[in-house]
């Protein structure tokens, strides 16, 4: 879950939240064992992200402030000629190729070819003549460039959380021609202001348009964090995403490894016992995610402990359950409990007792949890009565997928356990009848009916962080003794990105 939201921003914004340098940050002497989320990117996935670079650079050119440039020079005859640049701006950019390189151990290369820029101004120069005769002239200019650019983004850990330094910036002018306005001016103004002015021009084009990508880096970087936090978090749950160990920067793929903690209220979740291992995934899919049990196994704590185990069934659906099947045990067990009220005038709820224990294992996510069931009924002109009271051990294997942007949960066995069983048509509990009946249909119905519920309220709460809005192809979600693996690929939909820039700048 924790990329998904970072999918949205390009080769800076996912590459600078993926991958954290550890200059800034101090890890304890086994970083691995306090891992609870682990993401992976591999290069196919950081060349597809490569694609919107451009949009990032142009924003880059666009935004970036340039100064006004002024000087003066001495000419034979002419006296000092004083000269100024102003209103500086980006009138068309077009950006030919960009390529991106994983330095292992070191940092993400970004090369960018042939970046075609055009600015316009205002150049405004003046001279004091032999004679002290002073002019003043303005004339609008354009200046076409061709600019190669390479970009090596450092990566350090502050505040336990990713800093981006892209102050290791080069651009390189194979071309940058000044003209001039009009064909009134002297040949030796255009010629002294291709020339003079130039350099300064370069250097002033380096600095700005560094700078700019600079703070873009930065921006990116905090926002992609955001971003990542806000998807892990509902209202008072919250995983926490900071650092746990620094990167694994390699040829074929960046790692990024993170706490994963369980945060709410006054809870504090500790996890010391992490069985994640590097060699744990492959370089074969372009986007990995590792989470621990622990990390699942406190997330179900803290929606038990905000009371967010709670079913209540009525009406249609509760009908559905009880009349599952015609039979001579399920009309004695429904008169029985219902005592002739109608399904309309009953309601069922069902909720945990306890905290529903996680265990992963190659079958599946193992799900054992202590529920209560209560049914009761609404006679008219009469009180509420519990008909029934249940409490049961439910032990549940389910495996997931992601289909068709949907969670979907298939429930493969289950083991059911009465605890405690109360009837009002039966107070001696003699009659095993309405019990075996009831077994069944929670066997049958009943799990598939709570998970049938659970399906859409996660794919909702997914969706609403924005995971609809990826294109994710062949999700896997694949389970193992202690941790479960989600790896996919997926295309990246740009308009995003435009969305971002366009808010942020």
């Amino acid at each position: 879950m924790l990329c998904a939201g970072r999918m949205r921003l390009g080769t800076f914004g996912i590459l600078l939240m993926l991958v954290h340098a550890s200059a800034a940050c101090e890890f304890g002497p086994f970083p691995y064992s306090v891992t609870g989320i682990v993401c992976r990117m591999t290069k196919p996935a950081a060349l597809l992200l490569n694609q919107e670079t451009a949009q990032v650079i142009q924003a880059a050119f666009r935004h970036a402030k340039f100064p006004n440039i002024t000087g003066e020079r001495s000419m034979r005859l002419l006296g000092k000629v004083a000269y100024g640049l102003t209103n500086i701006q980006v009138n068309d950019l077009s950006i030919e190729q960009s390529k991106v390189e994983l330095k292992e151990n070191d940092a993400i290369h970004i090369a960018i070819k042939n970046v075609t820029a055009f600015f316009k101004g205002t150049l405004t120069y003046g001279y004091a003549g032999a004679w002290l005769l002073q002019l003043f002239h303005s004339v609008d200019f354009d200046i076409e460039s061709s600019i190669d650019l390479q970009i090596n983004i450092k990566l350090m850990c502050q505040k336990d959380q990713v800093a981006a330094d892209a102050s290791d910036c080069y651009l390189t002018f194979h071309k940058l021609t000044l003209h001039l306005q009009g064909d009134k001016e002297p040949g030796w103004l255009k010629q002294l202001f291709t020339d003079f002015i130039s350099f300064t021009l370069k250097l002033v084009l380096k600095s700005e348009v560094c700078n700019e990508i600079n703070f873009l880096a930065q921006v990116l970087a905090n926002f992609v964090h955001d971003l990542a936090a806000n998807f892990v978090q509902d209202k008072d749950i919250r995983l926490d995403i900071s650092l746990a160990s620094g990167p694994l920067i390699k040829a074929n793929y960046l790692e990024s490894h993170h706490k994963g903690l369980v945060l709410y209220k006054n809870y504090s979740d500790v996890f010391s016992d992490s069985v994640f291992s590097p060699s744990l995934l492959t370089e074969s899919r372009m986007l990995y995610f590792w989470l621990s049990e622990h990390t699942l196994d406190s997330l179900a704590l803290a929606a038990f402990l905000d009371k967010r185990l709670v079913l209540t069934i009525r009406g249609e659906k509760l009908q559905a359950l009880f009349e599952m099947e015609e039979s001579e045990a399920q009309r004695k067990a429904v008169q029985m409990i219902f005592q002739g009220t109608s399904y309309n005038d009953s309601v069922a709820k069902v909720w945990s007792l306890a905290h529903p224990q996680i265990s992963l294992q190659p079958e599946g996510t193992v799900v054992k949890s202590l529920v209560a069931v209560e049914v009761s009924i609404f006679p008219p002109g009469e009180e509420s009565l519990v008909v029934l009271y249940m409490e049961e051990e439910i032990t549940v294997t389910v495996q997931a997928a992601y289909v068709e942007k949907k969670l979907i949960l298939h429930p493969l066995d289950s083991r059911i356990e009465f605890k405690v069983f109360k009837c009002t048509a039966d107070p001696s509990g003699n009659d095993p009848s309405i019990r075996n009946f009831l077994e069944t249909m929670i066997s049958v119905v009943g799990i598939p009916e709570v998970i049938s519920r659970i399906e859409p309220a996660l794919t909702s709460l997914m969706n609403s962080k924005g995971l609809h809005l990826f294109e994710i192809r062949n999700p896997e979600i694949i389970t193992r003794k202690g941790y479960i693996i989600v790896q996919l690929d997926f295309s990246f939909p740009n308009h995003l990105l435009l969305d971002f820039l366009e808010k942020r700048l």
